[in-house]
């Protein structure tokens, strides 16, 4: 008579399991939407409208360089819901950096862009109104050359002095050993398309450059926003720090919804170099990234940090 008894103690411990199990997933889901996901509902806005969330369009085109109300006669505006003349100017430049239709308007196919994920750098970090081309200057006997590639710098184009062209890496101690594969080629990779030379160091307070997984507000003045949004972020010369968001799905390799370790960090270490973002589609130093996605150098990369360094 017991048997029947343990079977209905089974039944009743799956069904708490089986609810508990949905509860976890359905919490999950909600932590899993894009923050960049409000962008959506803005679709068809322009200038005039006054619409809920268009105060957090102006902190996202502020937090990625292309808004500074401070800087303008309608500071009191920072704060509302008003699509006002500034917002309109800087959607523009928005979208000429992304190579669309330039508007002003908040088309389907800008918004599809704002909320794609993207690495945490501004796109506009030195002061200029849009990404805009870089120009270098090559000789050949009495001739000169002038190729114009669509690379940026950081403000004040910081870069590793000369005795430092050698640099070392860590990973931060807690880091998973699948990942260090992925980051040493990443670095092998630049080191073979220009004058730099790098090798790991089991040293990680005393590394040039310090590469660690962080969630949310980590303490660098530069906070993850949770899965999806911004996935990476790392800082310019001789600052050396690099962070993964812990918080998104990473392979290694390119795996349908998750993320490639070592386009990333590709990616990341340009900045490290000391390269901003690039405005050509194919380039690692284009600002966005889907998961599943792999990429390489391409020549606007190479041929900016060759432009940065003089060589």
């Amino acid at each position: 008579m017991a048997y029947p008894k343990f079977l209905s103690t089974i039944s009743c411990l799956l069904l708490v399991s089986s609810l508990f199990f949905q509860s976890v997933l359905a919490h999950s889901d909600d932590q899993k939407q894009n923050p960049f996901e409000f962008i959506k509902h803005l679709q068809g806005c322009h200038k005039g409208d006054k619409v809920k969330g268009l105060q957090e369009l102006k902190q996202y085109l502020e937090k990625f360089g292309y808004l500074n109300y401070n800087q303008s006669n309608l500071q009191g505006h920072a704060d509302d819901e008003d699509f006002d003349e500034l917002l309109e100017s800087a959607v523009k430049t928005y979208q000429l950096n992304y190579h669309m239709k330039v508007t002003g308007n908040l088309d389907s196919q800008t918004v599809a862009m704002m909320t794609t994920p993207r690495c945490g750098v501004a796109d506009i970090v030195n002061g200029t109104s849009r990404m805009r081309s870089g120009k270098r200057t090559t000789h050949h006997g009495s001739n000169k050359f002038h190729t114009v590639g669509h690379f940026t710098f950081f403000d004040g184009s910081p870069k590793w002095p000369s005795s430092k062209y050698h640099l070392t890496y860590a990973l931060d101690p807690g880091t998973q050993d699948d990942v260090l594969g992925p980051v040493s080629r990443a670095f092998k990779t630049w080191a073979s398309a220009t004058h730099f030379t790098f090798s790991q160091s089991q040293n990680y307070e005393s590394a040039d450059i310090k590469i660690a997984f962080a969630r949310r507000d980590h303490g660098d003045g530069a906070p993850f926003d949770g899965p999806s949004g911004v996935i990476a972020h790392a800082f310019q010369p001789t600052i050396g720090v690099f962070h993964y968001d812990g918080d998104e799905p990473w392979s290694v390799g390119p795996v349908r919804g998750s993320y490639d370790l070592e386009t990333v960090a590709l990616h990341e270490i340009g900045h490290l170099l000391g390269l901003g973002h690039s405005s050509v589609a194919g380039a690692i130093m284009y600002p966005t990234i889907s998961p599943g996605v792999s990429k390489g150098l391409h020549g606007d990369d190479v041929q900016g940090i060759k432009t940065l360094y003089g060589v």
